[in-house]
């Protein structure tokens, strides 16, 4: 466990944390748009190509650096692309802006990473100098990947925990050369995996960030990943297989009983928590198979299987089941993740957990997955558990460093469930000493309607990066934020509040009143 730092008196006034391990390092040797401008000292004049003629070909930190000017295009502006490894095969990419803001913004990665995410365009254009890697180990398979972790343990280590660190030393080495100064602040954010690295980094180096975003955590890898072998398992038993029509069915029934719950009948369960659906009611008589008007009992079962929570090695590692929402039959969400359309051997869920098994628990990649017991072998649960997940709710050592945190789940994510994430929430909250300990550094929304990351029927968008930027720089702490809903062409159809977890955005409008059931004004933030 880490040490307890004492809290940084200039936290919101003087040169952050971030500053000072960044001139240390040289004197000894994505997502969201939007960012405050702060209170920090404005960054220096240095251009893209600049910043290239000063790293290109040099060795910082460890690593020889390539660096190419990349030309405006669109909405796209010019920046310094700067690639590095770091040994053995560390890979990492900067983007370095024209006109700097003088911060870094680290993005996470996906799934079992192994390649290096994208742009991230929002945080570029807000003037942040940008780093992700591949955490340290390359896949080419769409499919999720852990063959690293078979017969490379550093690999597995670098994954795990090390990689975010490593590449942070060399990125403030050489975010320094490039402009000159060090940033002022360096803020993390991830999704899924990315989510559990952000956990990670707050949990195992708290005085790495100044501030993180952690969206959508799988940080109980060990629960986790036995709980979608165990909805595979559900859903592979006789006669429980679950097609599109079926789940159609299933979620139209979730919200006739439960949209209008939130004051509105408007495709999205917003007070999920209020929903008691039983998916019994849809049974067919007798309990078997006689068509897609109904469930069978096999399929109930598979259902019932799926929300409930699921519990590992004795109960030492557990994790909640999903909620029903209403939006299950969402393209993106149970078909793709669960259900696979049908054939649950074409689910996300069975990707996942057989690429686990074989790397990390079986260690065997002819292993049939699904015939392997998840809690046959203890010892090789509690290592991928102390490599990979990030569990620890002791946040003080974050908290007293002045760090701050702000947690982010769809609401009707199907890869991984926001009450899990809850659960979290509140033994933070706990450990910290209570609700009011912990609102001085913590923060944690659910976004109704919204799958794995983004998309689905809610209100997606939210500019959690300013709204972290503005609590780091200002001290201010974000309360209520606004969620929009855009459209292909990215124009605002819809915004709607985000709550602070537990409440949720109540419509309080005139009824049957289209164009006031898409503007936030017409929301309440309500406990449920």
């Amino acid at each position: 466990m880490s040490p307890t730092f004492p809290r940084d008196p200039l936290a919101s006034s003087g040169p952050s944390r971030t500053a000072v391990v960044a001139a240390l390092t040289v004197a000894g040797s994505w997502l969201v748009a939007g960012c405050g401008s702060g209170d920090d000292d404005a960054a220096p004049a240095v251009t893209a190509q600049q910043a290239c003629a000063a790293l290109s070909g040099k060795t910082i930190g460890g690593s020889k650096l390539m660096a190419v000017a990349v030309a405006a295009s669109g909405a796209l502006p010019s920046y310094c692309k700067v690639n590095g490894t770091l040994d053995p095969s560390l890979n990492f990419e900067m983007r370095l802006p024209d006109a700097w803001n003088g911060k870094l913004y680290y993005g996470g990665g996906g799934g079992y990473n192994g390649s290096i995410p994208g742009l991230v365009l929002p945080a570029l254009l807000q003037g942040y100098a940008a780093v992700a890697s591949d955490s340290g180990h390359q896949t080419t398979s769409p499919l999720p990947d852990a063959s690293f972790a078979l017969n490379d343990p550093f690999a597995a280590q670098l994954f795990g925990s090390l990689a975010i660190p490593t590449v942070m030393s060399t990125a403030l080495e050489a975010v320094t050369a490039a402009y000159g100064t060090p940033p002022t602040r360096s803020y993390f954010e991830g999704c899924s995996e990315g989510g559990r690295e952000a956990l990670m980094a707050a949990q195992r180096n708290p005085n790495l960030f100044d501030g993180i975003i952690a969206r959508a955590p799988a940080y109980i890898w060990v629960a986790f990943a036995g709980q979608f072998q165990r909805n595979v398992l559900a859903l592979t038993a006789p006669g429980a297989q679950i097609g599109n029509t079926k789940l159609s069915l299933l979620s139209k029934a979730v919200r006739d009983a439960c949209d209008a719950l939130d004051g509105i009948v408007d495709g999205i369960v917003s007070n999920p928590r209020q929903c008691t659906f039983d998916p019994t009611a849809l049974r067919c008589a007798g309990g078997a198979d006689t068509g897609d008007t109904c469930l069978s009992d096999a399929q109930i079962a598979a259902v019932n299987t799926i929300t409930s929570p699921v519990s590992v090695a004795g109960g030492v590692y557990t994790s909640a089941g999903w909620p029903l929402t209403g939006n299950e039959d969402d393209p993106s969400a149970w078909s793709a993740w669960i259900t696979g359309g049908g054939n649950a051997l074409d689910s996300v869920d069975y990707f996942f957990q057989d690429t686990t098994v074989k790397n990390y628990l079986a260690r065997n990649p002819a292993q049939d997955s699904l015939a392997y017991a998840w809690d046959s072998n203890l010892d090789t649960l509690y290592g991928m558990a102390a490599l990979n997940d990030a569990t620890n709710a002791d946040l003080r050592p974050f908290m007293n460093s002045n760090g701050k945190l702000i947690i982010w789940h769809g609401g009707s994510d199907a890869a991984l469930s926001p009450a899990s994430t809850a659960a979290y929430y509140r033994a933070a909250a706990d450990a910290a000493g209570g609700q009011t300990a912990a609102d001085s550094f913590m923060r944690f929304y659910v976004a109704p309607g919204v799958n794995h990351c983004g998309g689905g029927a809610g209100a997606d968008t939210t500019d959690l990066l300013a709204a972290l930027d503005q609590w780091v720089t200002k001290g201010s702490a974000p309360g209520t934020l606004s969620a929009q809903k855009l459209d292909v062409n990215g124009t605002v159809t819809r915004t709607v509040p985000l709550c602070r977890y537990p409440q949720y955005p109540r419509y309080t409008g005139p009824a049957n009143d289209a164009a006031a059931a898409a503007a936030a004004a017409n929301y309440t933030c309500t406990a449920p």
